[in-house]
């Protein structure tokens, strides 16, 4: 009877052993599910932003000018193509591109050989007249003095006048002859016209120049200016005075500042364009000729709402904004203008107000009512209640 009643309670005890062992993994799955559950829900919940003033920009209305674009190149006002004024070779170039240059320096040296040969023979020449000259005069002296006596007829006397008056023609012309030929001579030196530097040599020694050749150019790097051209339907509203805001490549990220001087009467007939002259308005300015210009002329301005490229979100064609409204970002679709060249500032011509305010900066993670904290007011906050706790401690 013993042995029956011990047989009996281990086999309940086995029994329940494995009624236990059954549950526990069941406890386990419930378990994690509800930790599972848990986690997603606090993903779910969105985390309030800190955010500082710095970070964050006011919507505000300002000036936007607006114009015709105008583009052209940077040219010098001042400048001289040099050529040949006698036809000689060419003997020695004494500047190479870039060099400095005074007001007369010797820049090319033509041969003068020729030309000083003949300059010799002008001379000789206007020596020649100017002996015949005197003793034709003599002999009219004589023949005034014979006929005073009766000695010589007064054809005589007209004839020795006439050859003297001849001669007297003879030895001026001989003298402009030696004066040209001078002349010549001096232009086988070509010398600078004004202080500047040497942009462009275009012989070299040996070579052949005829008269109207081209030999050297220089340029006044302190006379730049900006000519361009602008469309002739768009010409009406471009007046001398007008400020010109424009970019020249090779100065990335640079503007320059200039004024219209003048206005071309005349529009180009193949590809009806204008051009308008702009003058520096500062003294800093490109040292290079030729390079490209573009900007806009600033004959109008007008008052829009603006908001700075950061603060631009973009997905396709859209733009849109992050405004923080009642403590919380709002995605704020909106219709953008023209871009100010001069503070890069967007136009926006639909979609917010003056005095919204964005987020400077935002991030791609961003989520719709996400709750938005002003840093600086926490900190006031706190130190508000800092001083309400020393108050009352006193």
């Amino acid at each position: 009877m013993l042995r029956k009643t011990l047989f009996a309670l281990a086999v309940a005890a086995s029994l329940a052993a494995c009624s236990k062992s059954a549950k526990e993994p069941e406890a386990a799955g419930a378990s994690a599910s509800a930790t599972a559950k848990a986690g997603k829900e606090g993903d779910a919940k969105l985390v309030t932003l800190q955010i500082s003033p710095e970070d964050t920009v006011s919507v505000e209305s300002n000036a936007l000018a607006s114009g015709p674009v105008i583009t052209g190149s940077i040219q010098p006002e001042r400048r001289a193509d040099l050529r040949a004024e006698v036809g000689a070779v060419v003997v020695q170039v004494l500047k190479e591109n870039g060099e400095a240059v005074k007001k007369g320096d010797a820049l090319v040296r033509l041969d003068e050989t020729s030309i000083r040969d003949s300059v010799n023979s002008a001379d000789e020449a206007t020596r020649a007249a100017q002996q015949s000259l005197e003793q034709a005069q003599r002999m009219f002296e004589r023949q005034k003095t014979l006929r005073a006596s009766g000695m010589v007829s007064t054809q005589a006397l007209e004839d020795a006048e006439i050859r003297r008056n001849n001669l007297a023609s003879d030895l001026a012309a001989a003298k402009a002859r030696s004066v040209s030929a001078r002349q010549q001579l001096t232009r086988t030196v070509v010398r600078a016209p004004f202080d500047g530097i040497v942009s462009e040599r275009k012989v070299s020694n040996g070579d052949t120049a005829q008269v109207g050749k081209e030999l050297i150019k220089v340029i006044d790097p302190a006379s730049m200016r900006f000519e361009g051209l602008v469309s002739a339907d768009k010409i009406g509203v471009v007046k001398a005075g007008q400020p010109v805001l424009f970019r020249v490549n090779g100065y990335p990220g640079q503007n320059f500042n200039g004024k219209v001087t003048r206005v071309d009467p005349a529009a180009n007939a193949v590809t009806r364009q204008v051009q308008v002259l702009v003058a520096f308005s500062e003294p800093a300015q490109p040292r290079v000729a030729g390079l490209y210009a573009e900007g806009r002329v600033e004959a109008q301005t007008s008052a829009s709402l603006m908001v700075p490229p950061s603060a631009l979100m973009q997905a396709g064609d859209n733009n849109y904004v992050w405004r923080i409204k009642g403590g919380a970002l709002s995605k704020v679709a909106l219709t953008v203008g023209t871009r100010d060249e001069r503070s890069g500032l967007w136009q926006v011509t639909s979609g917010l107000a003056s005095g919204d305010l964005l987020v400077r900066v935002p991030a791609s993670n961003f989520k719709e009512g996400q709750k938005v904290e002003l840093s600086a007011q926490k900190a006031v906050a706190s130190a508000s209640a800092t001083a309400v706790a020393a108050t009352k401690g006193n």
